[in-house]
């Protein structure tokens, strides 16, 4: 834990870290550079520790925080591991008003 902050017992940061996961889902439109920075200070984390914890270099960590690279899989993997979390890919749902493409094309066939 960043030594400019008192210590914390386990309970208060297991709610830090629960605030800073609902914070980045909620903010959906962050970069993945700006879901890492904001994990790592909502949780009172050095890059260093951050970077030690998911077994990430601290180059590649403050590359990735600064914008100068995006990461692999991977290595976002590793990082978001720390906090539980998991990169991946979610389809997002329509809402039933709105045909899909294929319904579309089946409902306006081309003339």
């Amino acid at each position: 834990m960043d030594k400019r902050y008192t210590t914390l017992t386990l309970q208060q940061q297991l709610e830090l870290r629960r605030q800073a996961v609902q914070d980045v889902l909620a903010n959906q439109q962050w970069s993945i550079a700006e879901a890492i920075r904001h994990l790592k200070t909502g949780m009172r984390m050095t890059t260093s520790e951050l970077a030690h914890l998911s077994g990430v270099s601290f180059r590649t960590l403050q590359d990735i925080e600064r914008e100068h690279s995006e990461g692999n899989v991977q290595t976002i993997n590793r990082i978001f591991s720390v906090l539980g979390l998991k990169l991946g890919v979610v389809r997002i749902a329509q809402s039933p008003d709105v045909p899909t493409q294929r319904e579309a094309a089946q409902q306006d066939p081309p003339q």
